[in-house]
């Protein structure tokens, strides 16, 4: 698991006009709530901020949040960034306690696919249906993202979210409240080669009828000369 520390400073003030003036200057608005306290507004650094955000692992990973010395775990809830300039707007952190479980959204890696028998030797197209997963587990189980191996895949078979292997305490989220075993991945007939197929079927049943239609037309040719 990475590790990330955030230098966070109270915040004061708020308002639409306060938070324009921080982002001005480089800096972020933040907040972080949970645990059973009371929200604390924040400010961070924008620089320092948007180079760890750049890493996938950044958005499952505990964050050390730095608040004038005083250390606390959180994980990011919300990040809203720039409609079109490569700008952090606002985030919002939400405190963990060690012992209460949490669930986060977790990234899909997935692996082996080029040498999945449904693409290797039956010419089909892996189609990734999932990207990303909800799972719950205490903090110190959150993985940073979940492998789908799709080595033994054959042409029409998928991986289903039962299918998925787990680290020790982490669950899937919809499995454990009855939700439906949905598929991750599938491994699929290339459009164009089905396609070409169909066209093959038609342009054979056109030169069958035509066939079938020739010998049609001499005999009747022949019954009129006669």
């Amino acid at each position: 698991m990475a590790r990330f520390e955030l230098n966070a400073e109270p915040r004061s003030a708020k308002g639409t006009g306060a938070s324009r003036r921080l982002r001005h200057a480089g800096k972020i608005p933040a907040v972080m709530y949970g645990a059973g306290k009371e929200p604390a507004m924040l400010v961070l650094d924008h620089d320092s901020l948007y180079h760890q955000v750049q890493n996938e692992s950044f958005y499952t990973s505990i964050l050390t949040v730095n608040v004038g010395g005083q250390k606390e775990q959180a994980v990011l809830r919300d990040i809203q960034m720039h409609p079109f300039r490569p700008r952090i707007q606002h985030m919002d952190l939400q405190r963990i306690s060690a012992t209460e479980k949490l669930h986060m959204h977790v990234p899909l890696h997935f692996i082996n696919q080029d040498i999945a028998p449904g693409v290797k030797l039956q010419g089909g197209v892996v189609a990734h249906l999932m990207t990303e997963v909800d799972v719950t587990c205490l903090p110190h189980q959150l993985p940073e993202y979940l492998t789908v191996d799709l080595s033994s895949l054959n042409l029409g078979q998928s991986v289903h979210l039962k299918d998925l292997a787990l680290p020790e305490g982490v669950t899937i989220t919809s499995l454990i409240h009855g939700g439906a075993d949905l598929a991750v991945a599938t491994i699929t007939v290339v459009r164009a080669t089905v396609e070409a197929e169909t066209e093959v079927a038609a342009a054979a049943a056109v030169v069958t009828a035509e066939g079938a239609a020739a010998p049609a037309a001499a005999d009747a040719g022949k019954k009129e000369s006669k």
